[in-house]
């Protein structure tokens, strides 16, 4: 039997966990659709983690073989923090999507959601010595909140996780040098808004150096200190919060129009 038919002839998940539990299910499904729907996939080779709701560290993560298009409610892996899988499933994780997100996990209580892409403009602004620069107003968006990780090679040695989790600090997004970007965030919904606009800073970033001989306008540093200011804020914080939420809830609308089947 395939690992899907597997799946769907296995008890409910549903009635196997809390309904804070199903919630969450639910919204990080959304949110592997999300990135699907964005072309922001590497075939199978990246991941989406969330936090289960209780004292105990487990965590949500994809099954390893299944593409993003797939994901459902019920096929998420919940494991422990030393990888062992909690539920049953015929699927197995990803030791390297594991190594990360578990590093930001626990080295993060804060943290509730974990996204980590290979993007084709994410790992060239990651490749660029300058790394992110501040040519548009979703770079600035992101600056406050940036860290960079050197690549040490594929995260398969949990000796890096202590580095990782060093580099991050209290950041909420990340160049992985050579690699890729990382958001981390307090819901579901904070991590999307984070990786949206670090992706679409990227993407900008490329399409504004290739245009070879033009020139680049930098804004000046009053204006990038402006912005700052203005995203870090802390009466800005139930502004932002209601932001994330508006725009999460408009995601979830788009997703259920397109096909609400990841609610499964």
């Amino acid at each position: 039997m395939s690992p899907v038919a597997a799946l769907k002839s296995s008890p409910s998940v549903r009635e196997q966990v809390s309904r804070e539990e199903w919630d969450v299910r639910v919204n990080l499904a959304a949110l592997y659709r999300l990135v699907a729907h964005y072309n922001w996939t590497d075939l199978i080779f990246t991941h989406i983690s969330a936090r289960v709701p209780g004292p105990e560290d487990h965590f949500l993560i994809n099954p390893y073989g299944m593409m993003f298009q797939e994901i459902t409610a019920s096929s998420l892996l919940k494991v422990d923090h030393e990888g062992s899988i909690l539920l049953p499933s015929p699927y197995l994780f990803n030791k390297a999507g594991f190594v990360i997100h578990g590093a930001v996990h626990m080295g993060r209580p804060d943290v509730q959601c974990v996204i980590h892409l290979h993007t084709k403009d994410g790992v060239a602004v990651a490749a660029q010595k300058d790394g992110l620069l501040p040519l548009s107003q979703h770079a600035m968006f992101s600056l406050p909140y940036l860290a960079y990780h050197d690549y040490e090679g594929v995260a398969l040695d949990y000796a890096e996780r202590e580095r990782l989790i060093a580099d991050l600090g209290d950041k909420k997004v990340m160049l992985l040098r050579n690699h890729g970007t990382l958001a981390a965030g307090n819901s579901i919904a904070e991590t999307w808004m984070q990786i949206h606009n670090l992706e679409r800073a990227c993407s900008i970033q490329i399409a504004a150096m290739a245009g070879g001989a033009a020139r680049l306008n930098m804004p000046s540093q009053a204006a990038i200190d402006t912005v700052r200011a203005q995203v870090t804020r802390r009466e800005g914080v139930d502004r932002e919060t209601d932001m994330n939420s508006l725009a999460w809830d408009a995601m979830l609308r788009m997703m259920d129009a397109k096909d609400p089947g990841y609610r499964n």
